[in-house]
Order: C-alpha cells, then sequence, then structure tokens
C-alpha cells in the first residue's frame, strides 16, 4: 500500500509554477565541512535528496572507466544488505535509489517520502550504500562483465565510434578525452583494489556537496545533512582539473564503418560553467543550432537542401572547457557537400551574427519556457545540484531571464568570433564511403 500510495502521489501531484520559479536556495556547510544546498518545497510529503561527488571520468587517471564502474558497484551491497536487501528495504517504504556518472561528477539520489518512519528507514538505507559499500568480488567480476559486454557492443556502432574520437581529437592527453565508461582494453585492466581506492579517495564528505529538494523543515535537513557527512570520511577535495587547450591546427578525419548514413561531429573545448561569455554563446547557439527546426544550422542543411533529417550544434559547459559540437547524419554520398554546408553556416554566422528578429525570437523562447525546466522537484534538484557542484551563484535561477534577455546583437558576434576558431575546428565522420 505504501508503495501504491506513493506513486499516486507522483502521478497526481500538481505544483504551482510559480513556486519554482521563487524557490530559494539555502547553503551552510555541516560540522563536517561537507556543503549543503536546500530548496523547501512543501505540500507534497515528499523529498529528494543528493550527494555530488568530484569523481567523475575525469578523474579516471589511467583506470580510464573506473568512476562509472565504482558508482555501479554501490547498489550491489552495503553493510550488512546484500543487492536484493537493498532493493526491498527501498521497495518497503516506496523509495528511488540512482546513481549517475559524467564527467565531472558522480552522483548518488534517493527519492523518498517524508513519513517519519518510511523516511527514517530510506536515509538509513542510502546511508549505508555511501559509507559501506561491500564490493564484493563476485559483484566486481559481473559488473565488470556486464560492462565490458556494453562496451564491445557499443564499438559495433557508428556514432559512438565517431564520438570516441571526437573527444579524442578535441582534448588530447586531457581527462575529458576519454569516455566515461572507458574501453575494453582500460576497463579489463581494473581490478578491486583500483574500486576501493577510487572510493576512498573521492566518496568524502570533503569532496562532496549535498542538495535536498522537498517537504523538509530546515532542522530535518541539518539533521540529515550531519548523518549523511558524519558516516564519511572527511578526506580532501579533489584537485583541480588543467586548462583544456585549443587544437593547434584543424581536423578532418574519417573513419570508415559499413552504414549507409554517415556520422558527422565537428567542435572545439570552448565553454566553462563561470565563463563570462557563457550567455551570449548560449543565447546565440540557441539561433544556430540549439533550437530545432528553426536553427540555422537545420535550415542551411535540412531545410533548404535536404542533406539531412537534423542538424544541431550545443555547448556543454564543464568544470573546464567543454565542448562546442555540431552534428548530423547523411548520406554516405552526401558526407562531403554536408560538412562543407555546415562549416559554411557556422562560419557565416561568426562572421555576420543574428538578425535582431532572430535574437528577439530566440530571447522569447528561452525565457518563456524557462520555468517548466524545473516545475518539479526532481527537475529543480537537477538545477540545485548544478548551481551547488559548479559554485554558482545561489540566486541564478531567479536572474537566468534577466541574463538572456540582457544579451546584444553585438556581444553575440564579438563571443563567437573570439572564442569559435572555426580554422581549429576538429571534423570527425564515421560511415561508409
Amino acid at each position: 500500500m505504501r508503495i501504491k500510495h506513493f506513486f499516486f502521489l507522483l502521478l497526481f501531484s500538481l505544483t504551482n509554477i510559480q513556486a519554482y520559479a521563487a524557490a530559494r536556495i539555502q547553503h551552510w556547510q555541516s560540522s563536517q565541512g561537507g556543503q549543503v544546498y536546500f530548496v523547501a518545497s512543501p505540500g507534497l510529503p515528499m523529498v529528494d535528496i543528493r550527494l555530488v561527488f568530484d569523481a567523475g571520468s575525469a578523474r579516471d587517471g589511467k583506470h580510464q572507466g573506473i568512476a562509472s564502474l565504482t558508482a555501479s558497484l554501490l547498489e550491489t551491497g552495503a553493510g550488512q544488505w546484500s543487492a536484493d536487501q537493498l532493493a526491498q528495504r527501498f521497495d518497503d517504504v516506496g523509495a528511488k535509489f540512482h546513481y549517475a556518472t559524467n564527467r565531472d561528477t558522480s552522483s548518488i539520489s534517493l527519492r523518498t517520502l517524508t513519513q517519519a518512519d518510511l523516511f527514517t528507514q530510506a536515509v538509513t538505507t542510502f546511508q549505508h550504500i555511501i559509507s559501506q559499500p561491500r564490493f564484493a568480488a563476485q559483484d566486481f567480476q559481473r559488473i565488470k562483465e556486464q560492462t565490458l559486454i556494453g562496451l564491445k557492443q557499443q564499438q559495433e556502432r557508428p556514432g559512438y565510434i565517431a564520438k570516441k574520437a571526437f573527444y579524442q581529437s578535441l582534448y588530447a592527453q586531457h581527462p575529458y578525452a576519454h569516455l566515461k565508461a572507458g574501453d575494453p582494453e582500460s576497463v579489463s585492466a581494473i581490478q578491486l583494489t583500483d574500486i576501493q581506492k577510487f572510493y576512498q579517495q573521492y566518496y568524502v564528505s570533503n569532496n562532496a556537496v549535498l542538495v535536498i529538494v522537498g517537504d523538509l523543515t530546515e532542522t530535518q535537513v541539518k539533521e540529515t545533512a550531519e548523518a549523511l557527512f558524519s558516516s564519511l570520511r572527511t578526506g580532501e577535495k579533489a584537485a583541480k582539473l588543467p586548462q583544456a587547450s585549443l587544437p593547434v591546427k584543424g581536423k578532418k578525419q574519417h573513419i570508415a564503418f559499413s552504414s549507409t548514413q554517415t556520422h558527422v561531429l565537428a567542435g572545439l573545448p570552448i565553454l566553462s560553467r563561470k565563463d563570462a561569455d557563457y550567455f551570449p554563446l548560449y543565447v546565440g547557439n540557441h539561433i544556430l543550432g540549439g533550437s530545432g527546426l528553426v536553427s540555422k544550422l537545420f535550415g542551411e542543411i535540412r531545410e533548404k537542401r535536404g542533406l539531412a533529417y537534423s542538424a544541431y550544434s550545443y555547448f556543454s559547459p564543464l568544470a573546464v572547457q567543454g565542448p562546442f559540437t555540431l552534428g548530423l547524419q547523411t548520406q554516405n554520398k552526401q558526407r562531403t557537400i554536408a560538412i562543407d554546408v555546415m562549416q559554411q553556416t557556422l562560419g557565416d554566422f561568426i562572421t555576420q551574427g543574428p538578425t535582431q528578429a532572430e535574437l528577439t525570437a530566440a530571447k522569447k523562447n528561452i525565457t518563456g519556457g524557462f520555468v517548466l525546466r524545473f516545475d518539479n522537484n526532481k527537475k529543480l534538484l537537477n538545477y540545485v545540484a548544478m548551481i551547488a557542484f559548479y559554485q554558482l551563484p545561489l540566486d541564478y535561477l531567479q536572474t537566468f531571464q534577466d541574463k538572456v534577455s540582457q544579451v546584444t546583437l553585438e556581444e553575440i558576434k564579438s563571443a563567437f568570433h573570439r572564442r569559435v576558431k572555426t580554422d581549429l575546428l576538429q571534423i570527425i565522420s564515421v560511415g561508409g564511403e
């Protein structure tokens, strides 16, 4: 009955969007030194909790794939409980557990009801997972083998091959150069002791931020934060990542693959989360390739010439310079012309910039739908976790629309001209000849 009640609440909960738009982020430091970020969301007896560690794939070192593998092992057993027992403890109280790894972070999340007995069991189970993972040898071997099977299957997909080559081309020896899952060779070499060392180094309170969004009082949140952080070793914060350099020269690389479609990726390492050019680049890219059917890339490549079903571009801001990516899929015989049109469209945009009408439409589109991006607890949690990890201003959500509205044509043109060096563009294509 508890599970049914939980999903009934999820299905039928309707929350005032304006309340989320005005959400105030509270921030403090726990007695153990851990950073806590809290947004009160009363009305629905539910809470989302996320611990974010600076333990993404950029911390893999020579063991590429170890961050992802470590995170996937956490739910296989903790303390006195097996994987099945952990799952049952969450199921009994209608709670949901989740983990994820990207380039900068590994995160562990819990969603639970706030009724005292249900909340206590869910948080206690969560606490055991983060602080007492078993890392049993048989579980390690099983998950490792599953990972290797997945990696081998991925190598049969042109999109994966293109993405792997793309990041290697952009980042060379930088920690962002490899995909988060690693490759068969690197994962095969990882030993259980490597997993244990990685966990001991990075899953510590000084290397984490705790984000809580939901129907709890500040007192309850402080008690929960103290309990969670006190169960972790204090440890040290991970060292800052090195800055990513632009490639020395431009590159076009075609990788032959037996497929009817060619996958194309192009780009450069450009944007960090705190970059002064963030908003001009973000708004400008919405016009260039981020707005779907009405973007310039889509119009030139798809609408005018029918060279691809879709064409797009986006920035992926990270702790240091994340990639600016342009992409499309096209018939093998149209590969060269499609790439030429993509480059020409980008070049024209950098030279000419957008029109005032395009900028006005982009601002309206971005700001008009912004509050819908965090109109429930889960979405809001994602944003607050991003703000917390990258140490962005606590009023980021409240000021976002104003900052978008203040972007000018001159700022967009200047930012793209200074930052997007077309002569250094890295272009990877994978497909038939």
